[in-house]
């Protein structure tokens, strides 16, 4: 059974029984630490995976002793079959804890489901156990419930070509086995035949994903959901070519349906996004760079929240730093542009960092961020930057506050606080900002 702790980005995790209380830090008992810390020390990187120091950093602190830092990635972590580590990212609600992480994890799953090379575009917390459930649990449940859909609908069959040794003759009589094989049998007939049967590369592949999860997931209720829809794959070879299978399953209009699913198949069985360790005592990991993941997020809701009056466009790499030669692409995470009136463009730019009330230190914001909103500003010929950060517990109170930074020489870049959990209203008085100076 696995014991799973939840902790969030850039949380510290400690072991010493006197901070066991303490909200500086997330206590885990001596035994499961000294796990978490063997596995960051054993980790053997290999040319193909990724860094554990990444995501997890040792440390020491006076008068706590060995301390585990927890960056900025989340998702989760199978140290071994005792021990799970998921980490969520550090959202403010502005009306107390959330405890158990469960308005957290909610918000978390929709910001995974913006991405746009993630599986599921659609996601129902009330149809899924968020609370109770892992990421990957949760993962699961969603894939099942896609798979499920797919039952009802009714899953793809088709003419494959098969021969055998019948008592009946139906097809095309293969002569030379035939006679190889019934010489002394003539009541049978060696036949080349077609049957129409489910046994296609889109079913083998599903066969093969619904197996695996069967085999690693932690969840009764799932693992007894897997079992039922296995039954629907009885007449289906599951797929041991991942890969010719998923060259045969071409999307067509005759098989869309399968389409996200088979997403989902790749997910599980290539372990695409999974981040993968080349240590010996871990089982698997799923990891998101929280940057990466608020950007799609914003981007995604920025577009229903601007409405038909704007033009949004994400990632945009239509400008470079340098002409002679073309070197330096400049990629804006959000530009916006007036569709009528007055041509206007916006240039914004996602960062997830939680900075400081501290105006005397520019807030915690970078310079280096500076000089790329400046760029910005010059090559998209936009006078007004925009730079969206998380809102945190410290902000919140002067929402409203108006942080802007002025070059003098026509380069405005304004600051603004996202409210990760509150983001349509947020982007709405967004939007009301951006129309009131247009």
């Amino acid at each position: 059974m696995n014991n799973l702790f939840e902790v969030r980005e850039f949380d510290i995790i400690a072991s010493s029984a006197e901070r066991k209380d303490d909200t500086s830090y997330r206590y885990l008992p001596p035994a499961q630490f000294a796990k978490l810390v063997r596995f960051v020390q054993n980790f053997s990187g290999e040319e193909d995976s990724s860094d554990v120091l990444n995501f997890l950093q040792l440390g020491y602190s006076r008068h706590v002793g060995q301390i585990v830092r927890v960056k900025n990635y989340v998702g989760l972590i199978q140290v071994d079959n005792t021990l799970q580590l998921q980490v969520y990212p550090k959202i403010s609600f502005g009306d107390g804890d959330d405890t158990g992480y469960r308005c957290t994890k909610k918000i978390f799953m929709k910001m995974l489901c913006s991405m746009k090379d993630f599986p599921s575009k659609v996601f129902s917390s009330a149809s899924l156990k968020v609370e109770r459930m892992s990421i990957f649990e949760l993962f699961i449940s969603m894939y099942i419930h896609d798979v499920r859909q797919l039952v009802r609908y009714g899953i793809k069959s088709g003419y494959v070509a098969e021969e055998g040794n019948l008592c009946y003759y139906k097809g095309k009589l293969k002569v030379s086995q035939h006679i190889k094989e019934n010489i002394a049998h003539k009541e049978r007939f060696y036949l080349a035949y077609d049957e129409f049967c489910p046994d296609c590369a889109e079913n083998a592949l599903l066969k093969a994903t619904l197996q695996l999860l069967q085999k690693i997931t932690t969840s009764a209720e799932n693992a007894r959901e897997i079992r039922q829809l296995l039954l629907h794959f009885e007449m289906v070879h599951a797929s041991v070519n991942y890969a010719g299978d998923f060259a045969k399953a071409v999307i067509t209009r005759a098989n869309k349906h399968y389409q996200g699913l088979l997403q989902w198949s790749a997910f599980f069985l290539y372990g695409r996004s999974f981040t993968v360790f080349a240590g010996g005592d871990i089982a698997r990991a799923l990891l998101f760079p929280m940057e990466t993941v608020y950007e799609r997020y914003v981007a995604n809701k920025i577009r229903k929240a601007m409405g038909d009056g704007w033009k949004v466009t994400a990632q945009e790499a239509s400008c470079w730093l340098f002409e002679a030669p073309q070197k330096f692409a400049l990629r804006p995470d959000i530009i916006l542009k007036k569709r009528s009136g007055c041509p206007q463009t916006i240039v914004m730019d996602t960062k997830w960092k939680h900075l400081s009330s501290d105006a005397g230190s520019s807030y915690g914001i970078s310079q280096s961020d500076m000089y790329q909103m400046y760029a910005y500003s010059k090559k998209f010929d936009a006078s007004d930057i925009w730079l969206l950060y998380p809102m945190t517990d410290e902000f919140r109170a002067g929402n409203d506050l108006d942080i802007k930074f002025d070059s003098g020489d026509g380069t405005v870049v304004h600051v603004y606080f996202v409210d990760v959990a509150k983001i349509e209203n947020s982007l709405s008085r967004l939007r009301e900002r951006l129309e009131t100076r247009g």
